[in-house]
Formats: C-alpha cells, structure tokens, sequence
C-alpha cells in the first residue's frame, strides 16, 4: 500500500497508475476489470473542533495527547474497536469536565468514516463501548467504498458487516446515525457536515438503533486554559529514563526531541519500519504498515514534529506549527 498523492490512483492487478493514463476505451475492452483506490482523509482534521472544545473547558495537556491518539485510529491498520475506543477515553474526560461541546464532538467522531486502502468498506465494532453516550453509534462510510464487499474479505451479511446491536445489513449502506441520508464525500468530514450527534437520547434502551438525539448535560462552568496546544502522545521508543528530579528528564526530553526530528528529516515513504510505529515523514504524521510508512498530511499551516512531554520522561509526535514546537523543545531544554 502507497501513501496517497495529491491526484487519485487506480489499482490495477498489475499496479497502480495516475488516472489521467486511463482512457474510456481501455474499461469496455475489459468490463470485468477490478478497480480499487485508497480512500483517505486528513485524520488530524476529525479531532480538531474536540480539542478546541476541550482546551476551552480547561483540559490543558490532556486535550491534544487524546486528539493525537484517537485520529490515528482511523489510519487503515488500526483494529475494528480502535476508534470506539478512544472515543470511549475522549467521553471519559468530556464528561469529568462537563462539556456538552465535548460530548457532541466524540460522538460524531466514534462515527467518522476510516480510511480504506482498496476502496471497501470498513467493519464495524462488535462490542459495546464503556460510556453511555456512545450506544448505538458506529462510522459511516465514504461514498468510494464498496457496500457489498468489506475489510477482511467478508461480504456484507457476514460477521463484522452490521453494526453492534443490530441484526440487518444497514439501509441506506455507509449510513451512520449522525447521518442517515447514507455515506458521506470521500476525505470529508462528518463533524464538519452534521449538527447533531444522531446519538440517542436513552442510549440503554436503544443501543445500535441510531435515532434520536442525545441528552445534553448541565452547561459547564467557566473555566480557562493555560495553553492552546498541548503534548501528543508518547511516541514509539522515545522514551528515555529519568534524570534526577523534574529539570532532569524535561532537559532530556528536549534533547531526545530534537534527536528524532533530525532522524524524521532522512526518512522517506520506502524507508523500512516496524508495523505500528510512528514518525514524521516529509512534513506528514506517518504510520508503518506492512513495513512501510502510510504518510496523512497535517492541517494547513503545521508540520508534523516530535515535541518534548513536560509531565513525564519521553516524547510524542503530533502535528504542530514549527514555532510551537521550538518553543516548546527551547523550554524543555531551558534556553
């Protein structure tokens, strides 16, 4: 599998081609020809209005280390129950800081389509989630991906082909409760395009039937937020021992930051990786997969960086603006 470039490819048995080098004549000589392409999305854009929501309920450090590891989830490697959850760890701090923001945003991003590498659609979870709050929710699917035929190799019908909870194959297929219309554009996103979570109002009595809206809680209270951009996840073999004291490892994890972004700077999308890892590949979040680095553009604006964690001893790759992440590595370091 191949990163996606800026212009659509088409998978032939034989390889992949630009779709400009197809011409009309070439499908009717061979009608039963199987085409695919990779269906993907900027994953850091699905988290993006539930990490504002929550640095402006006070989540301080918290909000960007769950947003980072949630929207990696719906990279193709991840597994069926992935995104659930980390919708489930996004819920558990929605609810502890009372914001109905919040709440909306994680549901609607337990329903955010997942990228699909071969143009089929992507199974469902076939378990229930921790919160409430997320019953009967499940991800659309992008309108490119094949209804009838699922990650896996399984046919729509099959296990993992109907949403927790319920007992027929979805109609209209690649719909979501959040969005009952059907599948939504390729790339998109959900939270962009709907205004209510589609979540159910007694999420206990109607798991997996997607109707109704869900219950909002109390209004928040005010609260303020030290810091708009918080650290991301630990990165993958990051993390070093502590020095003496808190000085100690945030100096460390300075330098083991500025270490990794030197080492991101000579990989490449063909560099040999350990399935799972994370690194930063010209400028984009990438993932390893089958040995080699599946590559997600950052938002507008931000590049992808190792940067410092400043309560404990390692690392996190995220995306960022590359005068946030000096900043923060000249602070880590003491400059």
């Amino acid at each position: 599998m191949r990163p996606v470039a800026s212009h659509c490819l088409v998978f032939f048995s034989s390889g992949w081609f630009p779709m400009g080098a197809i011409t009309v004549g070439s499908v009717t000589a061979a009608p039963t020809t199987h085409l695919s392409k990779r269906i993907a999305q900027v994953i850091s854009d699905s988290t993006k209005k539930w990490e504002a929501a929550c640095d402006a309920a006070g989540g301080g450090q918290q909000c960007n280390a769950i947003a980072v590891n949630a929207f990696g989830t719906l990279l193709a490697a991840a597994g069926p129950c992935d995104q659930q959850d980390n919708a489930d760890i996004m819920m558990d701090l929605s609810k502890k800081l009372n914001s109905p923001d919040m709440i909306k945003f994680a549901q609607l991003f337990d329903q955010q389509p997942r990228n699909t590498p071969n143009s089929v659609s992507v199974q469902y979870c076939q378990k229930a989630p921790r919160n409430q709050e997320l019953d009967g929710l499940f991800q659309c699917q992008f309108q490119g991906a094949d209804p009838v035929n699922f990650t896996g190799g399984v046919k729509a019908g099959q296990p993992g082909t109907i949403p927790f909870g319920q007992k027929a194959i979805l109609n209209p297929a690649g719909s979501c409760p959040a969005h009952t219309s059907g599948p939504i554009a390729d790339g998109t996103q959900l939270v962009d395009q709907v205004t209510s979570s589609g979540a159910s109002s007694s999420p206990s009595s109607n798991k997996g039937s997607g109707k109704g809206k869900a219950a909002a809680p109390a209004p928040a209270p005010a609260k303020s937020s030290n810091s708009n951009s918080s650290p991301a996840p630990p990165a993958v073999g990051s993390s070093s021992p502590p020095a003496s004291g808190a000085k100690g490892f945030a100096v460390q994890n300075g330098k083991d930051a500025q270490a990794l972004n030197v080492k991101f700077q000579s990989l490449t999308a063909d560099s040999s990786c350990t399935d799972g890892e994370n690194a930063c590949v010209g400028g984009n979040f990438a993932q390893c997969v089958g040995g080699k680095f599946v590559t997600t553009a950052c938002s507008a604006s931000t590049t992808c960086v190792a940067l410092p964690l400043v309560n404990k001893p390692g690392t996190s790759i995220t995306c960022d603006t590359q005068a946030d992440a000096d900043a923060r590595i000249a602070t880590a370091l003491g400059n």
